[in-house]
């Protein structure tokens, strides 16, 4: 009698994975949302007559309202489940981008870009990211934030040019319908693929070990409104959370607020055609992958309060360069300054993630980081607005990238004043 033997098979991708990639894509299409707002700025004014004051606070009143979905979008996903929320908020995007076309005055730019898309990809936004990642991984979970947190640069660098070419070609009701087309079509693979938790999917997180089970998804008893608040009311009494309220606010006046929204016009102000500006803004989203995904790496590995020393100070001094850069020809020395700012882009989302569940548990680390990152938007939105005053009132955004300069270099030190949390303890710490 012949024994038989018989063939392994190959191991199946953990389901982890899977909720991994359409997490992925949604985090992308919705920073491609975002971004798309920068590219028709002018587009908009030269067609309706509009002020830089009047499109930069649509984009102002974007940013905030994203910022402050977020903590709420959290505590939603708690009560009702990731699926359910994701999809509802593709679909709030698509008919928000939808609408902008047969848009003709102000308020409707306002209401269409400020609340409609403002919330949909608040939902979206990096504290969806961040509850996946708590949920679903264990083993490289710091890995795992950081290639969330470069989907906001992929966004950019797929969407940017597209956009910019379609504004300067066809017309930009184009790049709005190229927005509204894509989250449609986000939304079945959103509810065929996304799963809310590990227990609802029959399995366990990735890297989760008999003695480290993944926590289920939480069965809420208050709700979702209520849950945000008490964990805001909770977690305002430590200095830890203003820190990294603060920083995380400059962050955003840094980042999402300045170069996001007023980059390409920046550059177009010194000669540099707009396509050319939206490509460098591209340029900035590849780069920042790279050190997106490093930055998760090193969280694994490195004190996260180092990281963040490290990533303001240097985006700080590159900041304060900005205007000796710019020219109507893209320069040498422009080129360092979009390598060394890109790798730096959202290079502080990892290690920010980790100080909250560190410093505040894992149960609660989604919405506390909801709330930092709203701080993040609302930064951003302060940011949009100053830097287009200091444009119509001066001329130029000089004023502008020398004060986001030195708020980064600020951030830089109030970051050292985050007590060190134990690894041994960093999951049971008390909030501090």
């Amino acid at each position: 009698m012949t024994a038989t033997v018989e063939t392994p098979r190959r191991p199946r991708v953990h389901r982890a994975w899977w909720v991994a990639a359409i997490t992925l894509g949604a985090l992308v299409a919705a920073a491609g949302f975002r971004s798309s707002t920068g590219a028709l700025l002018e587009p908009l004014e030269e067609e309706f007559g509009w002020s830089r004051a009047t499109t930069s606070g649509a984009v102002s009143l974007n940013l905030v309202v994203y910022g402050l979905t977020a903590p709420f979008a959290a505590a939603l996903m708690e009560r009702f489940g990731l699926r359910r929320v994701v999809a509802a908020s593709l679909l709030l995007v698509a008919v928000g981008s939808g609408l902008t076309l047969v848009m003709t005055q102000a308020w409707q730019l306002w209401l269409l870009w400020g609340f409609a898309i403002g919330v949909g990809t608040g939902s979206l936004a990096l504290v969806f990211g961040a509850i996946v990642a708590n949920r679903w991984f264990v083993r490289h979970r710091g890995l795992v934030v950081g290639v969330f947190s470069a989907a906001s640069s992929t966004g950019q660098l797929v969407f940017l040019p597209v956009i910019a070419h379609l504004a300067d070609g066809p017309g930009w009701r184009w790049a709005s319908g190229l927005v509204a087309a894509f989250a449609l079509l986000l939304v079945p693979l959103v509810l065929l693929l996304l799963a809310d938790s590990p227990a609802a999917a029959g399995t366990t997180a990735y890297g989760a070990g008999e003695d480290d089970p993944a926590p289920a998804a939480p069965v809420p008893t208050r709700g979702a409104a209520r849950v945000a608040v008490d964990v805001l009311r909770e977690s305002a009494r430590h200095r830890t959370f203003w820190i990294l309220f603060g920083t995380f606010w400059i962050c955003g006046w840094s980042t999402n607020g300045l170069i996001g929204t007023h980059f390409i016009a920046a550059s177009h102000d010194h000669g540099l055609p707009q396509t050319t500006a939206a490509s460098l803004l591209a340029l900035i989203g590849v780069f920042d992958i790279v050190g997106t995904i490093a930055s998760g790496w090193l969280t694994d590995r490195v004190d996260s309060r180092h990281l963040l020393l490290v990533y303001y100070a240097l985006r700080g001094l590159s900041l304060l360069a900005v205007p000796y850069l710019l020219a109507d020809v893209v320069q040498p020395s422009l080129f360092v300054f979009i390598v060394f700012y890109g790798l730096d882009w959202v290079a502080t989302v990892p290690p920010t993630v980790a100080l909250c569940r560190a410093h505040f548990g894992p149960e609660r680390a989604g919405v506390v980081f909801g709330w930092v990152f709203a701080a993040h938007m609302v930064g951003a939105g302060v940011a949009a607005s100053f830097a287009g005053i200091v444009r119509e009132t001066t001329g130029a955004y000089d004023a502008a990238w020398s004060t986001a300069g030195l708020l980064c270099l600020g951030a830089a030190a109030a970051v050292l004043l985050v007590p060190r949390v134990p690894a041994a303890t960093a999951e049971v710490t008390a909030p501090r």
